[in-house]
Parts: C-alpha cells; structure tokens; sequence
C-alpha cells in the first residue's frame, strides 16, 4: 500500500464522506434513486475532468471548458431546431467543432508558445461570446430522442428478478475484469522478477473493491439500472486509462509534464503533446457540453457556468500535481466523486448554496495543501502515515540510516582522471606528475 498517498487518502474520504451523509440524511443518502442522480448529475463535470487532468499532467490548464461546452451545445441544439438536422449528425456535429476549437486554442499553446492560461482565458470569453450570440438570450429546447443520451437508461431484458438484469451483468462482468488484472498484474511482476505483493493483501484489496462495486451495482439495479451518461463515462474512463497507462503517447504526456526541456531532449515531440492534449479537451469539452444540454432539455445562456473550476478542482483533489508530470484518470474521478458527494448529501440536508461552495472551496485547499505537505515528506508509504501517527516507525532505524559523523563527497568516491586534471590545475603541479605522489614527496 506504499505509494500515493494522497489518492488513498481521498479514497478514505469519500467513504467516510458516504457514510456521514447516510447516518446524518437517516439513510435517505444512499437511496437507489439518489445513487443515480449522483451519476448522472455529475456526468459531465467527471467527462471534463477527465481531459482536464491530461492537460494539467503535461503542465498545462485550460480555463475556456465551460464556455466551449455552453458554445458546442447551443450550436448542436440550433441545428437540431432550426436546419432539423438528425440527431446523430448534429452530435457529430458537436464532435467536429470540439475538434476545430482545440485545434485553434492548441496552435496558440504549442507553435505560438503562448501559456495556456492566456490562450484559453481568451477562448472562455470568445466562445462565451458565441455562446451568448447563439441564443439570443433565449434557450433552444432539443428533442426527446437527444436527450436519453443524459436522461436514458439500458433497457430491460430477461426474467423478473426485482433488479435491473442487464445491470447486474455488467457489474458481475466489472468484478471478473478486476480480478483478472490484478492476477495478471501479479503474474507480471512475477515473470520479470519484481517483487509480489503477499496474496493476502492481493485478496483484502480484491474483496474491498468488488464489495464496493458490486453495492454499487445493485443500488443502480434497484432503480433504473445504468444510465446512458453511465455507460459513456465507463467507457471513456477505460479509454483514458489505457491511453495514459499504456501507451507511448501517454508516457510522452507525463514525460512533458514532469520537465518539458527534458522530454525535448530526449526526443519527444512536445508541440504535438501540447497540441493533442489541447485538442483531446475540446472534443471532450464538446461532448460534456452535449451531455449537459440533453440533462436539462434545452440549450440556456447561463450553461458552462464554473464548469472548469468543477472539473479542475476535482482534478486537483483527486491526486494531481499543480505543477504537472504528476496525476491519474481514477484519482479525478476520485476527486469529481468527492465533489459531487458533497453537492448532493449537503443538499440532501438543506444546507445553503452559499455555505455548499465555502466548503468545496476549503476542500480544494485542503487537498492541494496535502500535496505540498506531501512533497516535501518525500511522499510516505500510506502505513508508514498511520505508523507516524500512532507514535511508532516504519523502516530502517535512524541509527542504521543515517551516519553519525558527515563525511564529504570527495573523501568517498572514487578519484577518476578529470579529478586528477582539476587538482593538478589547482596546486600547479607539473604535467605527468600524480597528485597521490605528490602528497607523499610533501614533507609533513
């Protein structure tokens, strides 16, 4: 369990988080119905965080997401009213302009070399403009067949069993592809001679995360089954892991990331990394924007509203780094879930918006705060925390880690023959005379 401290820590959190809400709503937190609008209320803003946490991990922001989402959604509800263009070609509509917007925003950042915070700070006024100039201040509404895309649900098929079928299998599916790569991870490290974590800690891990999913699961059974916005996220969340797991490109993401000079150096191309990074936010923005559209029927001027600093937070409390290099897709998804956990049980509990954003606010800086607290700790092992704060230790003693008496560099290594150039040089000793025999020929 060593390692990111920080993602388990919002891991815990949100748990903790679920289970105050259920004991201070008097169990109507967890509620099937409630599960779901969790999911689908929030759909959009975990779409968003989803790009946001691969621009933020090349060392980017993009501040222009709200307003590019507001833009593409009235531009795909105009033409769905107006030119009764399919809904089909009016989503692939919205696609292509999420496309020509991060292309334009992405040529700015990477060939330009403008900081992305100018550049998409000018796109969020641009497209808010278009935005605004689109509806004149008037909202488009969209037709029923676009909206199932956030409002619909899987459709029911098989026996009576009192859950929603295909639901169930597509939890008992998650939990065999779970199992599976964690066996297959174990298999891994143990044919390239890695160390295996002990079974017994593989199994606990195991039994935890398929209790929870498999709860999950069958809340969302118990109402409707999965939502449409369920089924686009899980396949996005599958997509972008692997893009940033498992791929060259991802490697090169995080490589620009951690130190742009070094990754040129090393031969990546970091103005195409800036510019797919740009463009991959736009199509995603674009998408989120179509999402948000269908959930509420229509098109209306004040949509996109904060939706980047949602995203970002859920970005940054989720385990990113604010200087890049470091970040996961679970980890903002994490960070969204805890986001939108406190939307809804504060609201469950008829706290006041304006109390609801002061804590959202506190949350982000707590997490962020961590982050530095992390760095400079030099990121513990999540036991070797909870050993601290017990009063006990984790690790070698201090005795046999550190050297009572300093002892310097030159005293330890090894002479080489630029040592020998440099100290020749500095006592004036002759060509071809060795400083070792020089200190011997030296009186005392």
């Amino acid at each position: 369990m060593s390692g990111n401290i920080r993602q388990y820590g919002m891991m815990i959190a949100l748990l903790l988080l679920v289970v105050m809400f259920q004991i201070f709503t008097d169990g109507l937190f967890l509620q099937p119905r409630n599960v779901t609008s969790l999911l689908v209320q929030n759909g959009y803003i975990l779409i968003l965080a989803i790009g946001m946490v691969m621009v933020i991990i090349a060392g980017h922001i993009d501040l222009s997401v709200g307003s590019v989402s507001a833009f593409v959604g009235a531009t795909v509800a105009l033409s769905m009213q107006r030119f009764d263009l399919p809904w089909p070609a009016a989503i692939l509509l919205g696609l292509a302009l999420g496309i020509l917007v991060g292309v334009w925003q992405g040529f700015w950042v990477a060939y330009v070399g403008i900081p992305a915070f100018i550049v998409t700070l000018a796109g969020m006024l641009l497209f808010r403009g278009l935005d605004l100039m689109i509806l004149n201040a008037e909202s488009i509404p969209v037709p029923e067949s676009f909206q199932k895309i956030a409002n619909g649900y899987l459709p029911e098929m098989g026996p009576v069993t009192g859950y929603h079928n295909p639901t169930l299998v597509l939890t008992l599916l998650a939990v065999a592809v779970i199992v599976w790569l964690e066996l297959k991870k174990r298999a891994d490290l143990r044919t390239y001679g890695m160390v295996v974590p002990r079974m017994a800690l593989t199994i606990v891990k195991l039994v935890v995360v398929c209790g929870l999913l498999m709860t999950f699961g069958l809340l969302l059974a118990s109402y409707k089954g999965v939502p449409v916005v369920g089924l686009i996220l899980g396949a996005l969340i599958i997509f972008y892991t692997f893009v940033t797991q498992r791929t060259v490109l991802g490697r090169h993401i995080y490589s620009v990331g951690g130190n742009a000079n070094a990754a040129r150096l090393s031969g990546v191309d970091t103005r195409r990394v800036d510019l797919f990074v740009m463009v991959n936010m736009g199509v995603l923005a674009a998408i989120a924007g179509m999402v948000f559209t269908a959930y509420l029927n229509a098109a209306n001027p004040k949509d996109g509203v904060n939706f980047e600093l949602d995203a970002i937070a859920a970005v940054f409390v989720g385990g990113a780094a604010v200087a890049g290099g470091v970040g996961t897709v679970t980890g903002s998804m994490i960070g969204g879930l805890v986001m939108g956990v406190l939307n809804l049980g504060l609201a469950n509990m008829s706290v006041d918006s304006n109390f609801v954003q002061i804590i959202k606010g506190l949350v982000l800086l707590g997490a962020v705060a961590f982050d530095v607290y992390s760095k400079s700790q030099g990121k513990p092992s999540f036991i070797g925390m909870l050993m601290k704060g017990f009063g006990g230790r984790s690790g070698p003693t201090a005795a046999t880690t550190a050297s009572p008496t300093p002892v310097r560099a030159d005293e330890v290594a090894t002479p080489t023959g630029v040592t020998h150039v440099a100290r020749r040089r500095e006592e004036g000793l002759p060509e071809g005379l060795d400083p070792a025999s020089a200190d011997e020929r030296r009186p005392e």
